[in-house]
């Protein structure tokens, strides 16, 4: 059933210009995402990556297919109810964080009620801050925090409205690695303890190594898949009931062994292109 998804894409394509000089950006892509998942989407320069996220988030309309969110049909939806439903139901996490620098850290999180016509709910904004561990910051203007700490906030903001879905398009692209792996634990965390629904396009194997699963494109199909290996002594919100120090342990090995997967998995899908490129 349809309601069983998060994100559904069937037959999705998009095609940029006419004739002999059309770009097609998306050659047909089917795909289901469950509730309370992470995917991440990589590929080649080129790809679709992008792309794959307008059309998934409602950003852009594809040439061909339809797309669904939470059972609800957006491919030929009023551009006013789109732009509706992407204020109440959708997230956006980006590199550049989109944070308004005259506004508090509050007043930020709380942006997509207001833009949606409602009252903003201060409780529940406290509440996702907390989550983000920023709950003494509120009063605070994002020039105020640093890089990681305003893509904390971007993060409150695109979990406020308790969205169907997340889409963070490079969300660690701006940041170094100690702090990029605070933003990735915010958002697994956001998966397995709060249910939320992540789609994640990034170039980064370490990064899409915390996804639970990760789509590879190409000349815009999905080629490939890679699952995340299951770890021993999880329950079914994948956390780990182990001593504390056994479980970072193993965790930081399970997924430096997964990103190094993923990085081999990448690299074969570039040979064919180098190929192609060779042979032209």
């Amino acid at each position: 059933m349809s309601g069983d998804w998060a994100v559904e894409l069937h037959g999705v394509r998009k095609r940029y210009g006419r004739g002999g000089t059309a770009v097609h950006a998306l050659r047909g892509i089917d795909l289901t995402l469950r509730h309370g998942s992470c995917t991440a989407v990589m590929g080649p320069s080129g790809s679709g990556k992008s792309t794959f996220l307008q059309c998934a988030a409602g950003l852009d309309r594809p040439t061909a297919g339809t797309v669904r969110l939470g059972g609800t049909e957006i491919t030929g939806m009023k551009e006013n109810k789109l732009t509706a439903l992407r204020r109440t139901r959708i997230g956006f996490v980006f590199q550049a964080f989109n944070l308004l620098p005259s506004l508090t850290v509050e007043q930020n999180v709380v942006l997509p009620m207001r833009l949606a016509g409602h009252r903003p709910d201060r409780r529940r904004a406290a509440e996702v801050l907390d989550q983000v561990g920023l709950a003494d910051k509120a009063r605070r203007r994002p020039g105020q925090l640093s890089g990681g700490q305003q893509q904390r906030v971007a993060i409150a903001r695109a979990l406020v409205t308790r969205p169907d879905v997340v889409f963070a398009d490079e969300p660690t692209g701006a940041l170094d690695t100690t702090t990029a792996t605070e933003i990735l634990t915010l958002l697994r965390a956001a998966v397995d303890i709060h249910g939320a629904t992540v789609v994640m396009v990034t170039h980064d194997p370490a990064a899409a190594a915390w996804a639970d699963r990760v789509l590879f494109l190409s000349d815009g199909e999905i080629v490939d898949h890679l699952d995340r290996d299951g770890t021993a002594g999880r329950d079914h919100l994948g956390r780990d009931h182990r001593d504390g120090d056994d479980i970072g342990r193993d965790h930081f090995h399970s997924r430096r062994a997964h990103a190094d997967r993923i990085a081999a998995r990448m690299t074969s899908l570039a040979v064919p292109r180098a190929h192609a490129k060779a042979a032209a």
